[in-house]
């Protein structure tokens, strides 16, 4: 579920930054803005002037303007009525401009809040673009340990006791980064882009068995924890005997892929036994998928540097 956003919202967190002014329309400042309303077959959370296909908040800056006074009384009516009528949750008048007083009126009467900014219609739909799309964006939460390893947005899972914690604690002393224990939560924030971070109750702790709850950011240091991450590699942590270690595949690893919000992430099972040194494999997995990103793979070289001297052995 993503996080519900109103008109009041927008502006109170934006009032400075983009130095906004509450003109008329307060009545409909509780209005939200969100990515299921399709009453009015809206194609945008924001963008500039739009009569055909309104956008939920919509921006007029100078070329808005430029368009508008450029219509003759009947169509500038016209336009300010279809406006009006999509019932947008918020108009934006950017770029230090204002508008007359039919426009305040229609805004009042349609109590639809009515908003200047002194900068410009370029800086209000980028922002308001970035900000909207990160706050609704789609979410999951999911059990594991989230970490940065390498600079990498790792994923660790496993049955409940296995060592998620452990491993993630011996991580962190070894210079990577805790994002999230337990419940990240992940929000898709582009078509192949996961971003992961972690609610604010649990931001810095860590949950340990037979220590309890440590807070990372006080024993290791503000470096030691990371706010948000981009999701890249998911790690399985699975206990497995012997035998079920010797049937893994021993040139390719286990990996497979896990659907996580519609994007295919990759994802690699590290058995866990007695004797292996599971921060050390997490950094090789790392180091791996990153050759991997980069056009490298060790399995088709070491297939192909035996294959090559099979072929001189046999001239």
């Amino acid at each position: 579920m993503s996080e519900k956003v109103t008109t009041e919202t927008l502006f109170e967190l934006h009032e400075r930054k983009l130095s906004l002014t509450w003109v008329t329309g307060k009545e409909g400042k509780e209005q939200a803005i969100n990515h299921e309303d399709s009453i009015h077959a809206r194609t945008s959370l924001v963008g500039y002037l739009n009569a055909i296909h309104p956008n939920q908040v919509q921006v007029l800056g100078k070329w808005e303007f430029k368009y508008l006074e450029s219509l003759g009384k009947n169509s500038y009516h016209d336009v300010l009525q279809q406006l009006f009528k999509s019932n947008p949750a918020a108009i934006i008048i950017a770029d230090d401009l204002s508008v007359d007083d039919e426009f305040i009126r229609k805004a009042d009467k349609s109590k639809t809040p009515l908003l200047y900014s002194a900068v410009s219609g370029q800086k209000v739909v980028n922002r308001l673009h970035y900000y909207l799309e990160y706050k609704l964006a789609e979410s999951s939460i999911m059990h594991g340990v989230f970490i940065e390893v390498h600079g990498l947005g790792v994923l660790l899972t496993g049955k409940s006791g296995i060592g998620k914690s452990e491993l993630a604690l011996e991580l962190i002393n070894r210079g990577h980064r805790l994002i999230a224990d337990d419940a990240p939560e992940f929000s898709r924030i582009g078509p192949d882009t996961i971003r992961g971070h972690c609610p604010a109750v649990l931001r810095g702790f860590l949950e340990v068995r037979g220590l309890g709850v440590l807070n990372v950011q006080k024993m290791f240091g503000e470096s030691a924890i990371k706010p948000s991450k981009n999701l890249r590699l998911i790690v399985r942590l699975k206990a497995m005997g012997e035998k079920e270690i010797m049937q893994l595949d021993r040139l390719d690893g286990s990996y497979d892929s896990y659907n996580l919000l519609d994007v295919e992430i990759q994802a690699v099972i590290i058995p866990v036994a007695p004797g292996r040194n599971l921060a050390v494999l997490v950094e090789a997995a790392t180091r791996q998928y990153i050759q991997l990103q980069s056009g490298y793979n060790a399995s088709l070289d070491f297939i192909h540097k035996q294959q090559k001297l099979l072929e001189s052995n046999t001239q």
